[in-house]
């Protein structure tokens, strides 16, 4: 092993697989028995779980870099606590072994699993990959592993896998394995008891699979009901199927083409159609909260569908923001069919919502057999007006300046009507990231028929972490603060702000 300090070394961050020595790849083991120096992490105690898979491999003679974790756990004694020890750390380390490549020496980096899913190597490829030759060397995955012990297809065809980390928050983490087909779950040990709720509200605690160091001596598999929390290591994973996925329930046979045998329904179930208010569990109404919990189907704008809770059995369908149509036939279809469908709206579905297009869809004949029911939610401008205090206390209007549905030849027409009439406006939708122009124009408009003295009030993100609420008048707007998470109320004549800063408006006029 020779080398020259003219030319500087180069470093490999080399996959060790899970455990198993026989599955190193040929090209780690051929780096590191070509390596001047080997590093391996290790924790406090000195051990070292990369050394022990890749010990046979390691050439005589080899430098060996211990790169020993101050800290284990969350709690450390740092200024900028565990994150900021943990980032120290890597710097030191990285340090270290720079002093082995500017002397051009070869570094090989060992790593279980794979160095870039959940690796450590990846830190030191951060700080040294600019810097110097770097090469990142896969390996067979702790999961893909584990997946082959307990002989689980994860993922077939089109299905969805998720990885998941158990430190997620138990509803984050019960939504997510709720929305996917085949999902694995990682970074366990002291996690699992919240892993396990979490399991349990989205209908796969029962077919989970627990595989506890997969490949490795002491490998366990077991039914995730099984086990018992205290003895759950930190290299141990859940496998949650996608074949037994809720969405995938009624597939006898998922290796061959579905064909639905199911025979016609006697009648059509109902269409909900649900507002869940503005934001938040607060302002949900126990009425539509009933109604959810009595539901198999959730259908609606991704963000939304995500503020429905997670349970055992409920399905949900999650789309984007401008197929309102195709996410209205989708649900009457399944409706059709005799399921129990709710379409979800922010705030209140018939107001800028998803009432409408269920209605527009169901124009066609072949859902004439589909009832549909519109349950009302808190308004997106009730929930401002009320932050504000009673702007839309007499007469008001509400539009949206979204041009997607109507030419601004048909907004401005409106909004002209509206301010001739002295109106309170509350104005949705006002801007996008495609859509910038049209809170500036409004403003234009509106100034040719209101004082620029007329009360505006800007409500955003109200009901939600930071939310922000600014009084200002209509010369003063600023349209380029305005975007989507926004709503303004535009004051009529009868409009006043107090002496305390609130805004209302004067049912009597003369």
């Amino acid at each position: 092993m020779t080398s020259t300090a003219d030319t500087p070394g180069r470093i490999f961050g080399v996959g060790l697989g899970p455990g198993d020595p026989e599955l190193i790849t040929r090209k780690a083991a051929r780096l590191i028995g070509d390596a001047d120096v080997v590093a391996y992490y290790s924790g406090t105690h000195g051990r070292s779980i990369a050394r022990a898979i890749a010990a046979d491999l390691i050439p005589d003679g080899a430098l060996e870099e211990r790169l020993v974790y101050p800290v284990t756990t969350g709690t450390v004694d740092h200024p900028g606590g565990y994150d900021g020890a943990i980032a120290d750390f890597y710097d030191e380390s990285a340090a270290r072994l720079a002093v082995h490549l500017d002397a051009g020496r070869t570094v090989v980096v060992l790593c279980e699993g794979d160095p870039l899913f959940y690796g450590s190597y990846m830190y030191l490829h951060d700080r040294l990959a600019t810097r110097y030759d770097a090469e990142v060397v896969p390996g067979v995955t702790s999961f893909s592993a584990a997946a082959a012990a307990a002989a689980e297809p994860l993922v077939r065809r089109t299905d969805v896998l998720t990885i998941l980390p158990g430190t997620l928050p138990e509803p984050e983490l019960a939504r997510r394995l709720a929305d996917t087909d085949g999902a694995v779950i990682m970074k366990l040990g002291r996690t699992f008891p919240a892993v396990r709720n979490a399991l349990a509200q989205s209908g796969r605690l029962a077919d989970a699979v627990y595989v506890e160091r997969a490949s490795m001596d002491g490998q366990r598999i077991a039914p995730v009901t099984d086990v018992d929390p205290a003895d759950v290591p930190y290299f141990s994973v859940i496998l949650a199927p996608g074949d037994r996925a809720p969405r995938n329930v009624g597939i006898a046979d998922r290796s061959r083409p579905a064909i639905d045998t199911r025979p016609e329904p006697v009648c059509a179930h109902e269409v909900l159609v649900i507002g869940l208010g503005p934001a938040g569990e607060k302002w949900l109404t126990p009425e539509a909260s009933d109604a959810l919990a009595s539901v198999d189907h959730v259908v609606g704008y991704g963000p939304y569908v995500d503020r429905v809770p997670v349970r055992a059995g409920l399905q949900r369908h999650s789309t984007g923001n401008t197929v309102e149509i195709d996410r209205a036939r989708f649900a009457l279809d399944l409706a059709l069919a005799g399921e129990k469908v709710a379409v979800v709206s922010g705030g209140d579905a018939g107001i800028f919502g998803m009432a409408s297009a269920v209605f527009e869809a169901a124009r066609d004949d072949k859902y004439d057999s589909v009832p549909i029911r519109v349950l009302p939610g808190v308004s997106a401008v009730q929930a401002v007006a009320a932050r504000a205090g009673a702007p839309i206390g007499a007469d008001f209007a509400v539009m949206s300046l979204s041009d997607r549905l109507k030419p601004w030849e048909v907004i401005e027409r409106r909004l002209v009507a509206v301010a001739e009439a002295d109106l309170v406006l509350g104005i949705y939708n006002p801007a996008s990231r495609s859509r910038t122009t049209q809170v500036a124009d409004a403003k234009d408009v509106l100034l040719r028929h209101r004082p620029g003295d007329t009360v505006v009030v800007v409500g955003r993100d109200v009901g939600r972490p930071g939310e922000s609420l600014d009084v200002t008048t209509l010369e003063k707007l600023d349209p380029a603060s305005i975007d989507m998470k926004c709503l303004l109320i535009i004051g009529a004549a009868a409009t006043s702000v107090t002496a305390a800063g609130a805004v209302w408006t004067a049912r009597s006029v003369r």
